[in-house]
């Protein structure tokens, strides 16, 4: 859970989850909405799919990221447990 708290944690990759969330992407989709390299780019993409926060899945030449969607389930369910009594 660690991980997924410290990949939340980074706004640029919040944003790239938001960008996920609209459907899957590639690397060259994902990169045109953000300035920095594209090494920048897969250091985020990294460590959103250490904290399995996304998946990968290559299609022909290119690897399309998505969201993970139960990983955001049992973060939920985390908070729910810290927070209730």
């Amino acid at each position: 859970m660690d991980d997924v708290f410290k990949a939340l944690s980074d706004p640029n990759r919040r944003k790239i989850l938001q960008l996920l969330k609209k459907g899957d992407r590639n690397v060259s989709d994902i990169k045109q909405h953000f300035g920095f390299t594209g090494a920048s780019l897969s250091h985020h993409l990294d460590i959103l799919k250490r904290a399995n926060l996304v998946v990968t899945e290559r299609k022909g030449q290119f690897i399309y990221y998505s969201l993970n969607t139960s990983v955001f389930e049992d973060v939920i369910n985390a908070f729910y447990s810290l927070f209730s009594h």
